[in-house]
């Protein structure tokens, strides 16, 4: 086989070419590129209720405001907690499933509200 050169091929283009998915880019898709987006690891089941299991990833925003109703990361007394964010009485309160409601005074700061979960079933 003189002058056969390994660039020619034969045959035909594959016609599920064009079915074919780019990969997922999860920081893209996620917003992670941003300073104030952070993934999380949930340690606990104090949110079991509200779909949150131990071992899940959330993303959190440090720099969005809090909203009441939704899913927050807040530091009480040195100790992070998990919490759904309510208005009521006039001032804001956290409640852990775990736990009783608690008015956010003393040494509280929402730190960044829950924007997504990621689950890994293995």
């Amino acid at each position: 086989m003189t002058g056969y050169k390994g660039d020619h091929t034969t045959g035909f283009e594959s016609p599920a070419r064009d079915y074919i998915e780019p990969v997922v880019d999860l920081a893209a898709a996620l917003d992670l590129r941003r300073p104030h987006k952070y993934p999380v690891r949930v340690v606990g089941q104090a949110l079991r209720g509200r779909g949150i299991h131990d071992g899940d990833v959330l993303v959190v925003n440090a720099a969005a405001e809090p909203m009441a109703g939704r899913v927050c990361v807040a530091i009480v007394d040195a100790e992070v907690w998990l919490a759904t964010l309510h208005f009521k009485h006039e001032q804001w309160w956290l409640k852990p499933s775990e736990r009783a409601p608690r008015p956010v005074e003393g040494e509280v700061e929402i730190w960044a509200m829950v924007e997504a979960l990621v689950r890994f079933d293995v």
